[in-house]
């Protein structure tokens, strides 16, 4: 077996989903990534809040960034009228 094969990919979920929630993030982007999504947004939550939205998104088995995309798309659609 390869080093490769044996190494944690990057999208593999933690073992511990407790010690994942408590870990810090660490920003790691792909190329595609960076085409696709270009604005970053920053916003302070506190340590509980980002725990529960940590959890959520391992439970739905998806990033935060991928979960948080979704949540605003739902709650701020295209509107046709106005500019982008």
């Amino acid at each position: 077996m390869s080093e490769r094969s044996t190494r944690r990919g990057f999208a593999a979920r933690p073992g511990d989903a407790e010690s994942w929630i408590k870990a810090p993030d660490v920003t790691a982007r792909r190329a595609d990534d960076a085409v696709a999504f270009t604005a970053r947004l920053t916003i302070d939550v506190t340590p509980a809040l980002r725990g529960r939205i940590k959890v959520a998104a391992f439970r739905r088995g998806i990033t935060v960034a991928e979960m948080l995309r979704d949540l605003f798309a739902r709650e701020f659609p295209d509107d046709p009228g106005e500019p982008s």
